[in-house]
């Protein structure tokens, strides 16, 4: 199983330190740490477990550490800073798990540019040698990219023509859209194998800055301080520490504290059924800072973060995601209010950014999302994202028999601001794209607590069955998805979820991760003749020169 929790004293590639508003985070490899004793990540290369850590001490960066306002990410191999994903990794690697790999890495890419444009955490790479594929594609992740003026120090993405495969952690994407290399520069970069040095690397925007191999470590230094100076994260606060999450694995699920994922394999369904606040809010932000990890929204958050990993990646074969809740949909709102009131915060605004990461984490997932609303359910607030997150969503109508507790939903301020999808629209927007007339009746139900007639009537949920027809709809719904294609379904599922105009991120995740899941199938890539099966052998290898 892969578990994507760890922390820094159990790091085995990554070592962090700190000076001042500073960190240093640099890359140290084992090259017998990974996942698989089948290769070994030779000269700073990465598999699955490398990035795992990474997205883990960008997370703890956020959270623990308040004071910082500026990152380096360096190397302590000697004239390597990353030789990028590792081939023999890929080549053997199964597709599920190829494809999962590259989109975890991008996921984790994009938070790190989160990091800067949410939270006053500006990143900077010090290259001191060789970066290539993945290696430069990280630091094209940062604000600012440093590389040693050595002579032999370089850049590269050489996947065309080394792997006949695509740089696929951003790199075409961030060439032409962040950093606005020409686009005649850019495919002559991405077809040179041994990549730029120096003063062409400067000339055509690959790096920011050239910097003399005797001023190297104090310049970095230097212009990490002066990054951390502009930042507004609080220089005395006391960081929230990321306790490790409470949770038990059993055969057909998962149990965490604030949600549970119930397994049913035979129909290949996972049910997620989160449960609402049992406390009130806090009674200001330092309270909230004061509970730490134990702080509902972050508790349930990292949480709901872990099952999808999870499930994305250890259960290949259950291909239907059905969200509940329980709780209670005043207590929900109580603590969604609170956040917003104490958006200044640094520690509030970081589980709002969190969140935000969640959601678009649930966007991304490539299984069918179903949300039940049902009574005695809590979607309210920012867990009505989920619902608007989910491909279809299904609310209860009338009472159940001897209660007389109905279903609600009730949506706030976290449907119009801070929880935007990677196309940087809202949820609410990207429902009712192109229908101006449906959005304004969306929004006029903002903070109003919908039935069942309200919610279909504003269309913020697909449908609605009585007690009768509840059972007997759900089940001939969940039983006709079961029947199709897992790669049509995923196919249609992602080029559903995200109309509108597209964003440097959406490309990363809708354009440029298709094409690599597809050329990642084809047999000039991984083929037994291909180039990532030959990689290494001293054979060249043999491509279908058919364009297709």
């Amino acid at each position: 199983m892969i578990d994507f929790q760890t922390h820094p004293d159990r790091y085995r590639h990554w070592r962090l330190r700190f000076d001042d508003r500073v960190a240093y985070l640099d890359m140290d490899v084992d090259p017998v740490g990974g996942l698989s004793q089948d290769y070994e990540l030779k000269l700073n290369s990465y598999d699955l477990s490398v990035d795992i850590e990474l997205a883990d001490a960008v997370q703890r960066l956020r959270f623990e550490h308040p004071e910082v306002g500026a990152v380096v990410i360096g190397s302590l191999k000697d004239r390597v800073f990353c030789s990028g994903a590792n081939i023999k990794m890929l080549a053997s690697a199964s597709h599920p798990l190829k494809v999962n790999f590259c989109k975890f890495t991008n996921e984790t890419r994009v938070s790190i540019e989160d990091a800067t444009n949410n939270s006053g955490q500006r990143y900077l790479t010090a290259i001191n040698g060789t970066a290539t594929g993945g290696g430069y594609e990280l630091s094209l992740a940062t604000d600012h990219i440093m590389l040693v003026d050595d002579g032999s120090a370089r850049v590269a993405l050489p996947e065309v023509p080394l792997l006949g495969v695509l740089p696929g952690t951003g790199g075409l994407t961030r060439l032409i859209d962040k950093r606005f290399v020409r686009r005649d520069r850019a495919d002559v970069f991405c077809t040179v194998e041994e990549g730029m040095k120096g003063k062409r690397a400067l000339s055509w925007n690959l790096v920011d800055e050239l910097v003399p191999s005797s001023s190297f470590e104090s310049t970095v230094s230097e212009r990490a301080a002066e990054m951390a100076a502009l930042s507004d994260r609080p220089v005395d606060a006391k960081g929230v520490l990321l306790a490790d999450l409470d949770r038990s694995f059993h055969d057909d699920g998962v149990d965490y504290s604030s949600l549970k994922v119930e397994i049913d394999r035979s129909s290949r369904i996972a049910t997620i059924i989160i449960s609402g606040p049992e406390t009130p809010a806090p009674r200001d932000a330092a309270a909230a800072a004061e509970a730490g990890a134990g702080f509902w929204p972050l508790r349930l958050a990292r949480e709901l973060d872990d099952a999808f990993l999870h499930l994305r990646n250890n259960e290949l074969e259950i291909g239907t995601f059905l969200l509940r809740s329980t709780g209670a949909l005043d207590a929900v709102l109580e603590h969604d209010r609170f956040l917003h009131a104490h958006s200044s915060d640094w520690f509030i605004r970081e589980v709002l950014h969190l969140w935000k990461r969640v959601l678009k984490r649930v966007d991304l997932t490539s299984r069918t999302i179903i949300a039940l609303v049902e009574p005695h359910g809590c979607f309210a607030g920012f867990l009505a994202e989920l619902v608007l997150a989910a491909d279809r969503s299904y609310m209860f109508q009338g009472v159940l028999e001897g209660e007389e507790t109905s279903a609600a939903l009730m949506f706030t301020q976290s449907s119009t601001s801070t929880l935007t999808m990677s196309q940087d629209l809202t949820r609410i927007e990207t429902r009712f794209w192109g229908n101006d007339a449906g959005r304004k009746r969306a929004l006029e139900a903002i903070d109003v607590p919908l039935t069942a007639e309200q919610a279909l009537e504003a269309g913020l949920v697909t449908d609605i069955f009585d007690d009768i027809d509840w059972d007997d709809e759900l089940r001939i719904i969940l039983e006709e998805r079961s029947s199709f294609s897992p790669d049509a379904l995923t196919g249609m599922e992602a080029n559903l979820r995200f109309p509108g105009p597209e964003t440097m991120e959406s490309k990363i995740f809708g354009r440029l991760t298709a094409w690599q899941n597809w050329v990642f199938q084809r047999p000039n890539a991984s083929g037994e003749t291909g180039a990532l099966r030959r990689y290494g052998t001293g054979l060249r290898p043999d491509f279908d020169t058919r364009r297709v």
